[in-house]
C-alpha cells in the first residue's frame, strides 16, 4: 500500500531469533494478523536450504574420483598415452577458453541459466563416460566438464543476488560448508561401494548420473534474481524486485540506465563490461595486489595441474587390476576435510598476516614443491596418497591467508569483488 514501508528481513531473523528487525514506524503500524513477516521469514530458511541442498547434490559424484581406472581399464580399454597426451590436456586448454565467456554469461544471465548449462553439461559427462568408446568423445567429455568447472562462479556468486548483505558471509559459510560436505560424502560413498560392496566403475557412473540427474531437476527450482552484479542492476525499484537484490548492486559507480535486465547500456563508456575493465585495471596498477595476484595465478595452475593429472600418476604407482584395491575416493575424501578444517582454521588464528603472511606462504609453497616432488619420485601408493592430501590440505589454508587482506577498504566494493570472482 502507498505509503507503508515494507518489513525487511535482517541477518539475525534469518539466524533463528525468530523476529523481525522493523523500524520503530514499522511496529506502530504493524498489524498482529499481517502474515507477512512469518512468510518473510520462511522464505529466507527456504532460500538457505534450497541452495545448500542444491549444492550438497550437484557435488554427489562418486564416480568422479575413479574415472580414471575407469578409462583404463576393461570398459573403455584406452591406453595410458592415450589418456595422458590425447584426453587429459583437453580439460586444461578448453577451461581456459570458456572461463571468461561463462563468468560474463553468468552475469548477463543472471545466474540461473549458466547453473542449467552447468547441470546439462554434468549429464553430458556421464553420458559420454558411460557411452562413448572413441578418444574424440572422450575428448568431448572433457570439454563439457570444462564448462562445469567455469560453471562454478554462478554458484558461489548466486547469493549475491538473493541475500541481505547483513546475511552474505552466513550464507557463503553455508553454501561452502554444502559444497564441500557433498565433496566429502561424494567421495566417501564411492570408496566404500568399490572397497566394501565391490561394485564395478561402470555401476558406479550409472549412480552418479542418476544423482546429476535429480540435481538438474533442482536447478529448475531454483528462484532466478531480477538484478546482478554487473550488467542487470540498471532498473527501477518498482519493477519488483526485493530490498535484498537491489543493496548489493549500490557499488556507487556506474549509474542506472533505465534499461530492462539484460539489456547493455547505449554508451559504451558507461557500459557494465567498460566498468568492469577499468576496475581491473585500476586494481592492476596497485603493486602490492599485483604481486599476490601474479603469484596466486601461477600456484593455482600448478595446483589443478596436480588436480589433473594425479589419478594418471597413482596408476602409475600402483597399476592393479584388482579395483577393489583402489583407494582414489578415500584420498579425495580426506583431502578435502583436510582442506576444510585448514581453511577453516586459517580465519581463526590470530596471528599478524600483515607481518608474517608473506613468510607463511612462502614456507607453505616449499613445502608443497617438495610434496610435488616426493609424489613424483615414491613407488609405494599409500605414501603417494598421504602426500596429496597434504598437498591439497595445505592449498586450502593458502586461500584464505593470501585472498584476504589483499585488497584495502578503500579501494571500493566493485574492486574488491572483482579481486575475488578472479581468485576462485
Amino acid at each position: 500500500m502507498p505509503g507503508t514501508a515494507s518489513p525487511s528481513v535482517s541477518c539475525r531473523a534469518v539466524g533463528g531469533l525468530g523476529s523481525m528487525a522493523l523500524s520503530g514506524l514499522e511496529v506502530e503500524k504493524q498489524v498482529p494478523a499481517d502474515p507477512r513477516p512469518g512468510h518473510k521469514l520462511q522464505s529466507w530458511w527456504s532460500l538457505a536450504f534450497c541452495l545448500c541442498f542444491y549444492g550438497f547434490m550437484s557435488q554427489m559424484r562418486p564416480g568422479e574420483s575413479f574415472i580414471t581406472p575407469y578409462l583404463l581399464g576393461p570398459d573403455k580399454n584406452f591406453t595410458q598415452k592415450q589418456v595422458t597426451n590425447e584426453i587429459t590436456p583437453v580439460l586444461s586448454y578448453s577451461y581456459l577458453a570458456v572461463l571468461v565467456p561463462v563468468f560474463l554469461l553468468t552475469d548477463y544471465l543472471r545466474y540461473k541459466p549458466v547453473l542449467l548449462l552447468q547441470g546439462l553439461s554434468y549429464v553430458s559427462v556421464w553420458l559420454l563416460l558411460l557411452f562413448g568408446s572413441s578418444v574424440l568423445h572422450m575428448q568431448f567429455m572433457e570439454f563439457f566438464f570444462s564448462i562445469t568447472m567455469a560453471a562454478r562462479i554462478a554458484y558461489s556468486s548466486y547469493i549475491f543476488s538473493l541475500v541481505p548483505p547483513a546475511c552474505y558471509q552466513r550464507m557463503a559459510g553455508y553454501s561452502r560448508a554444502s559444497v564441500l560436505l557433498g565433496v566429502f560424502a561424494s567421495s566417501v560413498l564411492g570408496q566404500l561401494l568399490v572397497t566394501v560392496g565391490g561394485t564395478p566403475f561402470s555401476t558406479l557412473n550409472y549412480i552418479s548420473l542418476v544423482f546429476l540427474a535429480f540435481s538438474l531437476v533442482l536447478t529448475l527450482f531454483l528462484k532466478r534474481p531480477k538484478r546482478s552484479l554487473f550488467f542487470n542492476r540498471g532498473a527501477p525499484a518498482c519493477a519488483g524486485a526485493s530490498p535484498s537484490e537491489l543493496d548489493p548492486m549500490n557499488l556507487g559507480q556506474v549509474q542506472p540506465t533505465g534499461g530492462k535486465p539484460g539489456q547493455l547500456p547505449a554508451s559504451w563508456r558507461d557500459s557494465a563490461l567498460a566498468h568492469m575493465l577499468r576496475e581491473l585495471g585500476h586494481t592492476a596498477r596497485l603493486p602490492q595486489l599485483r604481486l599476490w595476484s601474479l603469484w596466486w595465478v601461477f600456484n593455482s595452475a600448478g595446483y589443478y595441474l596436480i588436480v589433473y593429472y594425479v589419478h594418471i600418476l597413482w596408476n602409475v604407482v600402483n597399476p592393479t587390476t584388482d579395483t577393489t584395491r583402489v583407494y582414489n575416493g578415500g584420498a579425495d575424501a580426506a583431502s578435502t576435510l583436510l582442506g576444510a578444517i585448514t581453511s577453516f582454521a586459517a580465519g581463526f588464528v590470530r596471528i599478524r598476516w600483515a607481518l608474517w603472511a608473506k613468510l607463511i606462504i612462502a614456507v607453505v609453497t616449499v613445502l608443497q614443491a617438495g610434496l610435488i616432488f616426493l609424489m613424483y619420485k615414491t613407488s609405494n601408493i599409500w605414501l603417494c596418497y598421504s602426500a596429496f592430501v597434504l598437498f591439497r590440505g595445505s592449498h586450502q589454508l593458502l586461500v584464505p591467508i593470501a585472498t584476504g587482506p589483499r585488497v584495502p577498504p578503500e579501494d571500493g566494493v566493485l574492486r574488491g569483488l572483482v579481486a575475488h570472482f578472479l581468485f576462485l
